[in-house]
């Protein structure tokens, strides 16, 4: 089927999401008006690429994804309207984009999840939380990556996943990213693309996580980051103009354009150590509103629990996602150290 205009679901796609509405087969899929290819795969996941491409080209694919956090409301936003965008031809299209609104629950709920955190339930750990009323979900947004990434071509430059969140808490670096550990170094693609999303820094994780880019990266060979752009806002309260770094990034790698404006590389941390809630006599020895990145020097202690304690044991670390309220078993925070001249220096082409 091919449309005559833009079709109601690309035209607000967070809109007809929240709405809970599930396209007939006749509005499934088609093509736009503007020369788009389009497919609803499942509720808040849709498929977009080029309606006309010469085959001998081979597409990337570029997975963005949005809302695994339901309060994390700015991202949203930006896909939502850049959809619209592609779908109107406002915005070339050259690569095969997967768009993914993740927890909807949560989103229409105005809240980050309903029992679980989404984002530590990926790479098979949802089979272990049955209840959860976020492991069905968890399944489902597997299940579309599998089905993306199935037909992708296997050179890792050409599969990339974007997840955009904001973060509960001020930081030191309002824009930072998260890399999941591959066992390999990061690239030097992904790190260029990032200096270009005014991204201030990175973190380097060092052991495998369950977040959704962990399982991208792991399960797809995808060039896959975790982006954190500012602070959590209600849908509608956002000053989206503060996300243009980031927001004019994802546009450039969807429309293949080229060009580069020399940004500085951003400063780059690795994961050293982490502070885990093990009961509720647990304490973070810090204030409630201390902002990610903050060093505390050699000696301090960061947390007690029982007979368990956090000691600083570099001259300097950072602490990254501090969370007294998370569940017993979780990670309540992360320590980092700064490895910026390093990892510059390994970075894989």
């Amino acid at each position: 089927m091919t449309s005559s205009a833009e079709p109601a679901m690309l035209a607000d796609f967070l809109a007809f999401t929240l709405a809970g509405i599930r396209p007939g087969a006749l509005d499934a899929q088609g093509d736009t008006a503007g020369g788009v290819r389009y497919r609803w795969l499942e509720e808040g996941v849709i498929e977009l690429a080029p309606a006309a491409w010469p085959q001998a080209r081979p597409l990337s694919s570029v997975f963005v994804s949005a809302g695994v956090h339901g309060d994390e409301t700015a991202p949203i936003e930006l896909l939502s309207r850049m959809v619209a965008d592609i779908a109107r031809g406002d915005l070339p299209l050259a690569c095969r984009l997967g768009i993914v609104l993740g927890n909807v629950a949560a989103m229409r709920a105005g809240c980050r999840y309903i029992d679980d955190d989404l984002n530590r339930l990926f790479c098979g750990r949802h089979a272990q939380l049955a209840d959860s009323r976020e492991a069905p979900r968890a399944s489902v947004l597997e299940a579309a990556a599998r089905e993306f990434f199935a037909v992708a071509p296997d050179d890792r430059g050409m599969r990339w996943h974007i997840d955009m969140h904001t973060a509960i808490r001020a930081s030191v670096f309002e824009r930072f990213a998260l890399l999941p550990h591959t066992g390999t170094p990061p690239s030097r693609a992904m790190f260029e693309w990032l200096a270009d999303a005014r991204i201030e820094a990175v973190l380097l994780h060092t052991a495998k996580g369950n977040t959704y880019t962990h399982f991208t990266a792991e399960a797809f060979g995808a060039n896959a980051c975790t982006l954190e752009l500012g602070k959590v806002r209600p849908f509608g309260a956002n000053d989206l103009s503060r996300f243009s770094g980031a927001d004019a990034a994802v546009r450039s790698l969807v429309s293949g354009a080229s060009e580069r404006d020399a940004a500085p590389m951003p400063r780059v941390f690795t994961v050293i150590g982490q502070i885990t809630k093990h009961s509720e006599a647990f304490e973070l020895c810090m204030a409630d509103d201390v902002s990610n990145f903050t060093p505390f020097s050699k000696g301090a202690v960061l947390a007690r629990d029982g007979d368990y304690q956090y000691t600083v044991t570099r001259d300097e670390e950072r602490i990254v996602f501090p969370n007294r309220t998370v569940k017993p078993g979780l990670r309540a925070g992360l320590t980092v150290v700064e490895t910026t001249r390093e990892t510059l220096a390994e970075l894989a082409r």
